[in-house]
């Protein structure tokens, strides 16, 4: 039913049990599965300097590009075979445009994130993928 699926990753223990259940479907349908992880665009205050900021954004690119690891290293434990993409800017927009661009056919992703209080304000990430997103969503809590 599903051959390709995205799972889409950001560190928290809802992101942990998306991707359990991605690489569930994924190995029970044989389907390729991708894992994305995006990055906020982030505001630096004014003052910094080009160093601290450059340090800032390298530190916060490794720490997701290290959770991409982690999560294909555990995709591979279970035989899977996972790509990994690292993007930057708004998650909920960049998921539906790589699902879309790429033709995912499902999106699984965690019910709440890392920015609990963004979230409460803004509409949660997962809640906005599923009203933009052209394929199913699946959700999970």
């Amino acid at each position: 039913m599903f051959n390709k699926i995205l799972v889409a990753i950001d560190g928290s223990e809802m992101s942990e049990k998306a991707l359990e259940a991605g690489l569930h479907l994924a190995k029970e349908q044989r389907a390729e599965v991708t894992l994305v992880h995006v990055e906020r665009n982030i505001t630096i205050p004014v003052g910094l300097e080009g160093t601290t900021v450059d340090s800032i954004y390298d530190s916060i690119k490794k720490e997701g590009e290290k959770l991409l690891k982690d999560g294909k290293e555990k995709a591979e434990a279970e035989g899977i075979q996972a790509k990994t993409v690292y993007l930057e800017g708004e998650p909920s927009v960049q998921i539906v445009h790589l699902a879309e661009k790429e033709k995912y056919q499902l999106i699984v992703i965690g019910s709440r994130g890392l920015g609990n209080i963004k979230e409460m304000m803004l509409g949660s990430v997962s809640h906005k993928v599923s009203q933009m997103s052209h394929c199913p969503v699946l959700i999970v809590k």
